[in-house]
């Protein structure tokens, strides 16, 4: 049976992974266990609950900066940020949806852990590129610092971006400090229907080169779209997203209309509207409600990920739709089968990772996320033992042996 044990400040913490290091117990990571379906199956003595360590340490908003625990709820945060509108730039995902769970229960340190950005990735970058600082233990159980407060302080390695997308497998982080950046003050959706793949991909490239300035671009073809959206019943779904002052916004609708008119007629989305359909987008929520069906997180070319996602319906009787302007696809599978062989052959003309983001104990034990080459994986090993010497962080949750 796992031991649990909560962690309500930084010197249980030390001490907890400096204990669990001088004998060699394996632990488990997590606030408030939302993502703990991701990756690979954990077999640990031990579980840290970091989910009391939180709380919002710094915040100034005139400064564009907060600091807050590990375990600091995101909603929390999020409704901190709104009082000032604010906003994490980089639309973190709630993944609760997807995993039966409740919306909202995420915490700062697993967000950033995963390093699982929404819709404006592609114009403001990902979770890791709003990071300023980072405490954190390492698997020796000794604290350690990295950045501060401000964009240019890093010299050496540049240790929040290593984290963030680690899974808890280098270290246990306890508090991190991120950019924030206002929220615009208006946005809207121009979406054209009825293109299929390759139009698709054509039109978002379109957009993406142009000077408009678009903060989302996803397509959804006709059987996902009628679940989520109002369009017609029979026909894709390809959308763009503009925000910013009213005035740029409708300024760079004309602009937008005029580079999309060769692909069809355009029609908008206005605010309340647009909100919740890239909210949908954000969070993956066409495959919410789907049990235990394989779901694959997969990022590639954009140009490449609507065919892709088409390739994968055909072959494999996938469901798919893309987001970040054909960058990322989701692709959730007929059953519980996530035939992990096929997606990645299938990916590989175009390049690319695929991640497993949810599936049963069994289909998770295999490669979750994508093989790494030979020289990949020696210097990931590297890695993980300057860190984490025995191994006794999330062990094997990305990788078997790691």
């Amino acid at each position: 049976m796992t031991e649990q044990v909560r962690i309500s400040d930084e010197a249980e913490l030390v001490a907890a992974v400096a204990a669990a290091a001088a004998d060699g117990t394996r632990l488990s990571i997590a606030g408030r266990g939302t993502k703990q379906g991701i990756g690979r199956p954990l077999e640990v003595a031990r579980a840290l609950d970091l989910s009391a360590l939180s709380g919002v340490t710094l915040y100034e908003p005139e400064e564009l900066v907060l600091t807050a625990r590990a375990g600091t709820p995101l909603a929390e945060i999020t409704a901190l940020l709104a009082q000032n509108r604010q906003m994490l730039a980089f639309e973190p995902m709630d993944t609760g949806p997807l995993f039966g769970a409740t919306s909202g229960d995420g915490t700062l340190g697993g967000l950033f852990a995963c390093n699982l950005s929404g819709p404006r990735r592609l114009s403001h970058g990902a979770v890791r590129d709003h990071a300023l600082g980072i405490r954190a233990v390492s698997g020796r159980g000794e604290v350690f610092k990295s950045g501060g407060r401000v964009m240019k302080n890093v010299t050496g390695y540049d240790l929040p971006r290593m984290l963030a997308g680690s899974f808890g497998t280098l270290a246990v982080m306890s508090e991190i400090t991120l950019k924030v950046l206002p929220v615009p003050e208006t946005e809207e959706t121009l979406v054209v229907f009825g293109l299929d793949p390759s139009a698709a991909a054509r039109a978002m490239s379109a957009a993406m080169g142009s000077s408009c300035e678009v903060s989302g671009a996803a397509t959804l073809p006709a059987e996902i779209a009628r679940r989520r959206t109002e369009a017609p019943s029979d026909v894709s779904v390809t959308a763009f997203r503009l925000e910013g002052f009213a005035p740029s916004v409708r300024a760079r609708r004309a602009m937008l209309v005029s580079v999309l008119m060769p692909f069809g007629a355009v029609e908008v989305l206005e605010e309340g509207a647009s909100r919740g359909f890239w909210t949908m987008v954000r969070d993956a929520l066409p495959f919410a409600g789907t049990g235990a069906r394989a779901l694959w997180r997969i990022s590639t070319a954009p140009m490449a990920g609507p065919v892709l996602g088409r390739a994968l319906s055909e072959a494999l009787g996938a469901e798919a739709f893309c987001d970040w302007a054909g960058g990322l696809v989701w692709a959730l599978m007929p059953d519980e089968a996530a035939r992990a062989a096929d997606v990645r052959a299938a990916l590989a003309p175009h390049g690319g990772h695929a991640t497993l983001l949810r599936a049963t104990q069994a289909e998770r034990a295999g490669a979750v996320f994508q093989p790494l080459e030979a020289s990949l994986a020696a210097l990931t090993a590297r890695v993980k033992a300057s860190f984490d010497p025995r191994a006794i962080l999330n062990p094997g949750r990305m990788y078997a042996g790691l």
